[in-house]
């Protein structure tokens, strides 16, 4: 049965095509695509029994435990309900091979034509690395830099060129920077990033805007030769007053964090973002110093103990001016003073949009 295949690679991220993951759930899991929907042909136990059958007896037995294993006419109907909302949806399995072939030609006896990834999902993720090298190569890139609590996170929106790095790491990339939502698996890090890249390179913009990160994102990192490339690009430092700093750090590690906790956890909440504050001056002692760590925890702590209004919300910002004066700061002018990428440009918000939007 001669059914399409297709290798459009490009296309499909451009217009975001639905795509039908047929593999099991556990490889789902370590690894996807953004527009896919997993609706496995074997589940993660059937899985593991065809491989052992394979390894035992070879392909052809494989397959018909497959067939034995598998209720047929469940997957199809599951699939047809997915197809019927999405008609231009796109199959793969691992290789494009036989999990795919199969569900194809299934879903053709039912009177339904889908087109399969040729090479499937590993050949699609082997493009998407090989246009991120490419992409982030060949790109001229502004590096939007500032000391912490600036607000450059909070401009990107602002600037059509850019790719917000932190956003797709689900992170903000310092110790205090955790969601309580989890981080992307690394494959599905590289994978948005991809994503990101090849659409940006579709609008011939003339420069990429990225904020200033470092290798690692939390526990999302950035492959060492495209961070390499990224980093070739030109310093924009946004500059931004210590109070308003103060503001939009209290306002990112205060207020939205504990609403989130509250969210998830209720009343336990506050005193789980707490534990989560400590947790990260933890991370930070050695570098602190015995003597700073102690002097942030005792103002925490007494923060804490107010902590609802106006005495409680001055309290924290005194914390937090202390954490962005006495260990960010330094910190940060350090590593910009020794930083080989040039600096071509300095300014407040507005200076830095006009600049980067120009």
């Amino acid at each position: 049965m001669n059914l399409p295949t297709t290798d459009d690679f490009h296309s499909i991220v451009i217009n975001e095509t639905p795509l039908l993951d047929v593999r099991a759930p556990v490889e789902f899991e370590n690894g996807a695509f953004s527009n896919a929907t997993n609706l496995a042909i074997l589940d993660d136990e059937q899985r593991r029994l065809v491989g052992i059958r394979y390894k035992e007896r070879g392909n052809e037995s494989a397959i018909k435990l497959g067939e034995e294993l598998v209720e047929k006419e469940e997957r199809i109907a599951k699939w047809k309900e997915y197809l019927k909302e999405n008609p231009n949806a796109l199959l793969y399995c691992f290789r494009g091979g036989q999990r795919s072939g199969i569900s194809q030609a299934w879903l053709s006896e039912a009177g339904i034509e889908i087109t399969r990834l040729k090479g499937g999902y590993k050949a699609f993720r082997q493009y998407l690395m090989d246009q991120t090298l490419e992409i982030s190569a060949k790109t001229n890139t502004f590096i939007l830099g500032g000391r912490t609590g600036s607000g450059k996170t909070l401009l990107l929106p602002f600037i059509e060129n850019s790719i917000d790095l932190e956003g797709l790491a689900n992170h903000r990339g310092s110790s205090f920077g955790s969601f309580i939502s989890p981080q992307p698996t690394q494959i599905n890090f590289e994978n948005d990033l991809a994503y990101e890249l090849i659409r940006f390179d579709a609008k011939d913009y003339k420069n990429l805007v990225i904020e200033h990160e470092s290798h690692n994102i939390g526990r999302a990192f950035i492959p060492k030769p495209v961070y390499d490339n990224f980093m070739k690009g030109r310093l924009v430092i946004l500059e931004t007053p210590l109070d308003a700093r103060i503001d939009i750090t209290y306002e990112e590690y205060v207020t939205s964090a504990i609403k989130d906790y509250v969210q998830k956890y209720g009343e336990e909440g506050l005193a789980k973002w707490a534990d989560s504050i400590n947790a990260a001056f933890n991370k930070i002692k050695k570098r602190l110093g015995s003597e700073s760590h102690l002097k942030l925890k005792t103002m925490f702590d007494e923060a804490y103990s107010i902590h609802a209004g106006e005495a409680g919300e001055n309290l924290h910002k005194k914390w937090i001016e202390e954490l962005l004066t006495g260990y960010y700061d330094p910190m940060y002018d350090y590593q910009l003073e020794k930083s080989p990428i040039p600096v071509i440009f300095r300014g407040d918000s507005e200076e830095v949009l006009s600049f980067l939007r120009g």
